[in-house]
């Protein structure tokens, strides 16, 4: 027979269970915000941010069984701050780098890069055979990027260090800058977006160690659970091709 301290405790257990179970619904329905930067395969078009790696991060959203998300595009810095500090945020096209390895949790590779040292064709007083010879001239880049990370790491200090790749480039015509690094791709859309003829720009150095991966990450205050979900759908979608034939459209 039921004693009166357990008749008092039921409604008190009662309460704490439908209190734990709707945390735990508001936990796993928690929108994801998946953040990136303005790039050839992450760009605004009309109300949407589509481009090739949007189409793959929204692919493995789906088949995560993930559909509560949303795609924004920041400057790097803003996006990059987001992922660090807040949870069930997803960032893409990000690095990963020794340092970054332990400050995010790590979801998928979409696509290797390799950057490249561009100057003005026209400014051939700009000498660099090594990149011990590119400390000596101004270097454009991009606040917490991992190309500013890496040239930091190497001793740079010449850097001039802006929000937004185009202002970069802005400088390089301007001559307010001597070097910026890029991919091949970001040269050709930043010629585009600025109106000026790529055969005036001259790649100088490739660089190597600073080439990589590029990844979507989520925040380390995401739950695993997420994490592996997407993960394990990334993979799916990597092993069937999906990702490559993705990647390889033209825009």
């Amino acid at each position: 027979m039921m004693n009166a301290t357990t008749r008092l405790l039921k409604p008190v257990l009662h309460c704490l269970l439908l209190a734990g179970a709707l945390a735990a619904s508001q936990a796993s329905a928690q929108t994801i915000r998946a953040v990136t930067e303005t790039t050839p395969y992450t760009y605004q078009k009309g109300e949407r941010v589509v481009g090739t790696a949007t189409e793959v991060v929204e692919k493995t959203l789906q088949a995560a069984g993930q559909t509560d998300y949303q795609v924004r595009l920041y400057p790097w810095a803003r996006a990059y701050d987001m992922a660090l500090k807040e949870p069930n945020v997803l960032i893409f096209l990000i690095a990963r780098t020794p340092v970054r390895e332990s400050q995010f949790k790590w979801a998928g590779e979409i696509m290797k890069i390799q950057y490249h040292l561009y100057r003005l064709k026209e400014r051939t007083e700009i000498a660099v055979k090594t990149l011990a010879d590119a400390r000596n001239y101004t270097i454009g880049v991009m606040r917490d990027d991992v190309r500013q990370q890496y040239l930091q790491t190497k001793g740079f200090h010449r850097l001039a260090v802006s929000a937004q790749w185009s202002d970069n480039f802005s400088k390089l015509i301007k001559r307010q800058v001597d070097l910026v690094p890029l991919t091949e791709d970001d040269a050709s859309s930043l010629c585009a977006e600025a109106r000026f003829d790529c055969a005036g720009l001259e790649r100088v150095l490739t660089l190597d160690e600073a080439s990589t991966g590029l990844y979507m990450a989520y925040s380390n205050a995401t739950p695993d659970s997420t994490v592996q979900k997407t993960r394990a759908a990334f993979d799916r979608l990597k092993a069937d091709g999906t990702v490559r034939r993705t990647m390889d459209k033209k825009p």
